[in-house]
Order: structure tokens, then sequence, then C-alpha cells
């Protein structure tokens, strides 16, 4: 019996957490905020920083596939960044256009990420999840979080999914 918990404690802390500090990039999206009045994107910064990574990048730029574009490219280039969040942008209104924006980027979807933000977020705010678009894309390797815009949507997926995951994320893709 000891030795099951020796292996479950291994296997759990091999899969989640860690101790490496990660180099992020926040991207907010918005049509009706900016950088100084940003509750979500200062919020993803703190919440980020307080887990023990860095955020090299922070930016808002307006709901235009060419705007994020612009700011995300030469930041994902970037050997310091390792991870990105975006918030903002992933309704179902014709300027939500986050994860337009990455499907152009030729990012590639990982499932998962979207189906348990989903889940979660229907203990919060009941049937209205089915509308959002939050989801998990590799662009150029690296993983980018896409985020709805509330701070209690920042809240949940960087607590309950982001910190906990993006450690062993990044190092599965660096292998």
């Amino acid at each position: 019996m000891t030795e099951t918990k020796h292996v479950n404690a291994a296997t759990s802390r091999h899969h989640l957490g860690g101790t490496r500090s990660l180099g992020f990039a926040i991207l907010s999206v918005s049509d009706t905020h900016t950088e100084s009045d940003d509750p979500s994107g200062h919020l993803a910064r703190e919440l980020i920083t307080q887990g023990g990574h860095k955020v090299i990048h922070y930016a808002l730029v307006a709901n235009s596939i060419a705007d994020a574009r612009e700011k995300l490219e030469p930041w994902l280039a970037q050997q310091t960044i390792e991870c990105a969040v975006t918030v903002g942008g992933t309704g179902v209104s014709s300027r939500d256009l986050t994860v337009n924006t990455l499907e152009v980027m030729g990012g590639k979807k990982l499932e998962g990420f979207g189906e348990l933000y989903r889940s979660l977020s229907f203990q919060e705010v009941g049937p209205l999840a089915l509308i959002s678009r939050a989801a998990l894309f590799l662009v150029h390797n690296k993983p980018v979080f896409a985020l709805p815009g509330s701070e209690r949507a920042v809240r949940t997926a960087i607590e309950k999914l982001i910190l906990p995951a993006a450690i062993h994320l990044v190092e599965e893709l660096e292998r």
C-alpha cells in the first residue's frame, strides 16, 4: 500500500504543477476596454504572476483578426514566450474573433480544455456556458489559451486549469 501511495504521488507530481517558471504573453481582445481599464487582463496578469510565472508581454487590441495576429505572431516567435493567454473574443457574436484568429494563424486545436472549461463554467453560470468558445490551440508549438473576457471566466480558467497543467504541457511540447 505504501508503494501505491508513492507511485500515485509521483504520478500526480509529474502530471500537474511543477516548480518551473514559464514566460507568458497575455493579449486582451476588446472593443470596450483600454489597457488601463482592463480588469480581466489585469486579473490574468496577477494570477499568472502569483502562480510563479513571468508575464513578459501584455497588450490589449481591438476585436480584429489583423490586430490580434499582429501582436501574437512576434510574441510567439520569441524563445522567452512559452505560453500565451488571450482574454475576450470567444463568444458567438460577429465581433468575437479570437478563436478565428488562432485558426488563421495555423493553430492546432487541442480538444479537452474547452470542454473542461465549459463544464466548470456550467457550475457557475448554468446553460449559458455552452455559448463559450474557450479553447486551447498550439500555435508555433506553443499553447495559447483562448479565454472569455469576464473576470469570473479568467479566474476559473487560470486557477483551475491553466496553472495546474501549463508546466507539464509546455514540457511535453519541448520533447
